[in-house]
């Protein structure tokens, strides 16, 4: 398994950005696509938004869509979610995930999780 650590959630007005950060160690003979999703207090956990193993192909959910952008700097193992034009909606834990073969937006197919970290988005 790899171990994930995020950071850079916080509180945020509606409209405004923020970015998170994950940082991956461990499995790393191998390549994998890593995602974020997020949970909102009640309900499921979602998918946000994924990015293979070298960058080059993404997936969005389509809530966010044209907002939120994934990016991964390959030789620091770190993927960083970008994420603007805020919501209250878009309130919720952000987990990092890794372990899928590609970007994929099940969560089955992630066999990695980090601990979470909380985003709030005032109105």
């Amino acid at each position: 398994q790899v171990q994930l650590v995020e950071s850079g959630g916080g509180l945020v007005q509606a409209g405004g950005s923020l970015s998170l950060s994950c940082a991956a160690s461990g499995r790393t003979f191998s390549s994998y696509a890593m995602g974020w999703f997020r949970q909102a207090l009640g309900k499921e956990r979602e998918f946000v938004a994924a990015i293979s193993w070298t960058g080059t192909n993404t997936h969005y959910a389509d809530s966010v869509k044209g907002r939120f952008t994934i990016a991964k700097h390959t030789a620091r193992n770190t993927v960083y979610l970008v994420m603007n034009s805020l919501k209250p909606d878009d309130t919720a834990t952000y987990y990092c995930a890794a372990g899928a073969a590609t970007p994929s937006d099940y969560k089955a197919d992630f066999d990695s999780w980090g601990q979470g970290t909380q985003v709030t988005v005032a109105s």
